[in-house]
């Protein structure tokens, strides 16, 4: 399974977000890093808008460059709009449910949990983090004492998270529902999708 490995902050300085998670020395140098320091920069063209925020929505969901361009000729040859048909398929990937469900802490730790086979959907093992979830498949922990108890611990380091409401999550059990596809509005992402959009269309 391909993922990234390289540095985080400096990724987060370049882009201007928080891609992975708060920072306090993001918060100190809320700049892009080089030798020149928060010096100002000329304006950046419009390919480079584009790139800056198919970027972010690309480390955000934790996709290498392949992926994430195939996820967008997947949105593209769907009716709709093409920016919010994307972000729906980034958001019901099973690793990005998994996340959401409160059953991994973050978004690579619920990549590593599919991988390493504790999870389950409609009963069957999938370790595919990138496994597309449809409308009223449960999402399950395996039969294990081991998974359990590394999800039963992920659900209480997780209490302070919102669940969307597009999730039904049954804590007792380690399950989740997926109840319906979310709406542009409830996603709320980090990137403008549009640009990303006019970016690859060039």
């Amino acid at each position: 399974m391909a993922r990234y490995t390289g540095p985080r902050v400096r990724v987060s300085r370049r882009l201007g977000v928080p891609i992975f998670g708060p920072s306090k020395y993001l918060d100190r140098r809320n700049y892009p890093p080089g030798m020149h320091g928060p010096k100002s920069r000329r304006k950046n063209s419009d390919y480079a808008v584009g790139l800056i925020e198919k970027q972010k929505l690309r480390f955000f969901y934790g996709l290498m460059e392949r992926q994430f361009r195939n996820v967008y000729e997947r949105a593209l040859r769907m009716r709709g709009v093409t920016g919010e048909k994307m972000l729906q398929i980034l958001e019901t990937r099973l690793d990005n449910l998994v996340y959401h469900s409160g059953l991994a802490l973050t978004r690579p730790a619920a990549r590593q949990l599919v991988s390493h086979g504790h999870v389950k959907i409609n009963g069957r093992k999938v370790s595919i983090p990138s496994c597309a979830v449809k409308v009223g498949d449960i999402i399950e922990i395996r039969d294990h004492a081991k998974s359990k108890a590394i999800a039963q611990k992920n659900l209480e380091g997780s209490t302070a998270r919102v669940v969307p409401d597009w999730i039904s999550v049954d804590r007792d059990h380690l399950k989740a529902t997926l109840l319906r596809i979310p709406a542009r509005d409830e996603i709320n992402p980090i990137a403008n999708e549009q640009a990303v959009v006019e970016f690859y269309s060039r």
